[in-house]
C-alpha cells in the first residue's frame, strides 16, 4: 500500500526530493518510522498572540515560548488507531531552556478530505491540508479549514480566528539535512507564530520496537 502522502499528492509524489519520498514514504505496510532530530534557529510569535498560546500549550498545540539554536525531535511513526484509520504521528519537542515542549498532531487518509490533521494531545482540533510540490522538489502543505469537537460540540471555525498555517519541507544535498520552516498568519493581523530549522532524519523499524506510547494522543476523534 502507497502511503497516505502519496496517495495525497498522487503522481506529484514523484516531484518529490528523493530523500522527501523516502521521509513521507512511511506506511504502516512499510513498517518504517521517520525520526529527525536537529535545531530550530528560531522559534517566534507576536506579542498578542501569547494567551492563546499559552492556551494551546497546555495541549500540545503550538508552542508558548521563544529562543534560537532549540533542539529538536520529530518522530513520524505510522500505526492503525482505534477506528481502523492509518494514522502517522507528527510530535516536535523543542528542548528549550528549562522546559521542553511539544507540538503534537496525528495526521489520518479521508478518501473524501484528503489528509485531516488532528492537533494536540487530545485531537480537539480536525484541519483539511492541501499538498503541493515546488519547483525544487520541496514540499509545501497549507491548512484549509479548521474544526473543533469537544464532547457534543463540534463545528467549523471561521478563519478569522484561525489564521492560515504554512509548511515548507526541503532537502538540502550540500549539508546532507532536511529544512523545514512553518509559520502561522493571520488575514488581517498578519504573522502570528513560527519557527525554522533544519534536522537529520533515521529509519525504525516498527515492525521490531513497535509505537511508543508516548507519541499517540491521549484521546482519539472519531469526528473528521
Amino acid at each position: 500500500m502507497t502511503s497516505m502522502f502519496e496517495r495525497a499528492l498522487g503522481a506529484d509524489f514523484a516531484r518529490l526530493h528523493p530523500q522527501l519520498q523516502r521521509r513521507f514514504g512511511v506506511s504502516v505496510s512499510g513498517g518504517q518510522a521517520c525520526v529527525g532530530t536537529g535545531v530550530m534557529e528560531q522559534i517566534w510569535h507576536a506579542g498578542f498572540t501569547r494567551p492563546f498560546l499559552a492556551l494551546g500549550g497546555t495541549r500540545n498545540i503550538l508552542v508558548p515560548e521563544q529562543g534560537r539554536q532549540v533542539p529538536f525531535t520529530i518522530e513520524n511513526y505510522p500505526y492503525v488507531d482505534s477506528y481502523g484509520r492509518e494514522t502517522v504521528t507528527f510530535v516536535r519537542t523543542f528542548d528549550l531552556p528549562g522546559r521542553p515542549r511539544r507540538f503534537d498532531a496525528t495526521m489520518v487518509y479521508d478518501p473524501a478530505r484528503g489528509i485531516v490533521d488532528y492537533l494536540g494531545s487530545h485531537q480537539h482540533l480536525a484541519v483539511d491540508l492541501s499538498f503541493q510540490v515546488d519547483e525544487c522538489g520541496g514540499l509545501v502543505i497549507r491548512s484549509e479549514g479548521f474544526r473543533f469537537h469537544e464532547g457534543r460540540l463540534s463545528c467549523r471555525l471561521p478563519k478569522a480566528v484561525t489564521g492560515t498555517a504554512v509548511v515548507r519541507e526541503s532537502y538540502d544535498d550540500d549539508a546532507e539535512e532536511f529544512r523545514v520552516g512553518v509559520t502561522v498568519s493571520h488575514p488581517r493581523l498578519g504573522p502570528m507564530f513560527g519557527y525554522w530549522g533544519a534536522f537529520r532524519a533515521r529509519y525504525v523499524d516498527v515492525t521490531e520496537q513497535g509505537v511508543p506510547a508516548v507519541v499517540r494522543p491521549r484521546r482519539e476523534e472519531a469526528r473528521l
